[in-house]
């Protein structure tokens, strides 16, 4: 049996997990699909409650006792500092050492993106980001602050294991995806130490992967090449810092952050899987948040799980919810979240290649 931790979170994360879990309930009918899942009271109103943020118990429990983590989205007006937030999201990221953020940003349906050529209808870049290092390590301070000689300084960690095992899991994703190409992103004019110590150990782990084609650019070069050739790229490996902007504009020229999901992963010990829109708090309880970033992460769960066959049937029904026009108003649509969950379910449920598949073969 899979158990599966549910954090609702902020905002719209309870709107959209609660069509996740709708899913799961459909899944959940399979017979190959033993699933379990839990809610959790992690967020703002616990903190707000009880001045808890997340406990030495919860991570102990969420580490040992789940095969994974849906995470709805962090963020709340009521707590204008975010400590909940970073120390749910953050804290479960760093301390469950989840080093693999991968964001796969593909085209869906052209009429979604702004890319409005072929080309970006072409697109399927899938963004391997360096979870627990860069300049988000948390290394700097600042002095003398509020006067006109205040000084910042934010340091950018990069450690040879960390570079390492970030650029292999990129290449053992093309292989295992049968890509031929593989793009790793640094700034290394500017940001020598560390660029050179990422393409140094890029090269080193491209000599075990022969059959892929490297290439190495600059991230600002990355940008603008994601607009003029988004369909010559394929799987993308960089840092932190440049992963973060990279998947988000990534996910815009795909169809929007409403149709992003993402997975935070340690290789064969844990998983959180999040939609990276956030918690959108201004069209919180309208019923306009779109649950397919959630539901796409169910996807990469089960894929997670060992359930590829599965999670690429609850692709294939986000695929036709978008042909037959069916999504929330930032797709241009006007179904709610609920009757974008509903159509999804029942397209699910009347999937004949996932209820009558050969178990055998």
């Amino acid at each position: 049996m899979a158990r599966i931790a549910v954090i609702p979170g902020d905002g719209i994360g309870p709107e959209v997990m609660g069509e996740a879990v709708r899913i799961l309930g459909v899944l959940s009918e399979h017979p190959e699909l033993d699933l379990e899942w839990e809610a959790w009271d992690l967020g703002a109103e616990r903190f707000l409650r009880s001045g808890v943020t997340i406990s030495d118990e919860d991570f102990h429990r969420l580490a040992e006792d789940y095969d994974a983590i849906l995470l709805g989205a962090l963020g709340d007006p009521r707590v204008p500092g975010n400590e909940h937030a970073r120390d749910i999201l953050l804290g479960l990221r760093f301390r469950l050492d989840l080093y693999v953020n991968y964001r796969p940003c593909t085209v869906r349906h052209s009429r979604h993106s702004p890319l409005r050529s072929p080309l970006g209808a072409a697109m399927d870049v899938h963004i391997f980001r360096e979870n627990t290092e860069g300049s988000y390590a948390g290394v700097g301070g600042a002095i003398r602050q509020g006067t006109p000689d205040e000084v910042a300084i934010q340091e950018d960690v990069n450690t040879y294991k960390g570079v390492e095992r970030i650029v292999r899991a990129a290449f053992d994703f093309a292989r295992g995806r049968g890509g031929n190409r593989l793009t790793m992103v640094d700034k290394a004019n500017a940001m020598p130490a560390a660029g050179g110590l990422w393409r140094r150990v890029f090269q080193e782990v491209a000599q075990e992967f022969t059959e892929i084609d490297t290439e190495v650019m600059y991230v600002d070069a990355m940008a603008m090449d994601l607009v003029r050739r988004p369909d010559h790229h394929q799987v993308v490996v960089t840092s932190n810092l440049f992963g973060d902007i990279l998947s988000d504009l990534g996910a815009v020229l795909s169809g929007g952050l409403g149709m992003a999901a993402s997975a935070n992963v340690h290789p064969g010990r844990h998983a959180l899987f999040e939609p990276v829109h956030g918690s959108a708090p201004d069209i919180a309880g309208q019923g306009a948040a779109n649950p397919m970033a959630a539901i796409l992460c169910v996807a990469l769960l089960l894929e997670h799980l060992g359930w590829r066959w599965a999670g690429a049937r609850v692709e294939a029904a986000v695929q036709a919810a978008l042909e037959e026009d069916v999504g929330t108003p930032d797709l241009g649509g006007d179904a709610s979240t609920g009757q974008v969950g509903l159509w999804l379910a029942d397209h699910l449920r009347n999937d004949r290649n996932l209820w009558e598949r050969d178990t055998h073969g």
